[in-house]
C-alpha cells in the first residue's frame, strides 16, 4: 500500500468518526466500516485465518 492509499484510508476513517452520533445502535454500521478500514490500513486480519475478515465477528 502506498502513501496515497494510506492517506485516503485515514481521511475516510476520520470522516466516518466525525459522523458518529454516540448512539451504539445507530453507529454500528459506521463503526463496522471504520473497523474494516483500520484493518486494511494496519494490514491486520484475524489470527489463524487465511481470509481477510471472515471470522472476526464484525
Amino acid at each position: 500500500m502506498n502513501a496515497e492509499q494510506k492517506t485516503a484510508l485515514t481521511d475516510e476513517i476520520e470522516k466516518l468518526k466525525a459522523s458518529l452520533t454516540g448512539d451504539m445502535f445507530s453507529d454500528m454500521e459506521v463503526r463496522d466500516k471504520i473497523h474494516n478500514l483500520e484493518m486494511q490500513l494496519n494490514g491486520t486480519k484475524p489470527m489463524d485465518s487465511h481470509f481477510d475478515c471472515i471470522g472476526c465477528g464484525s
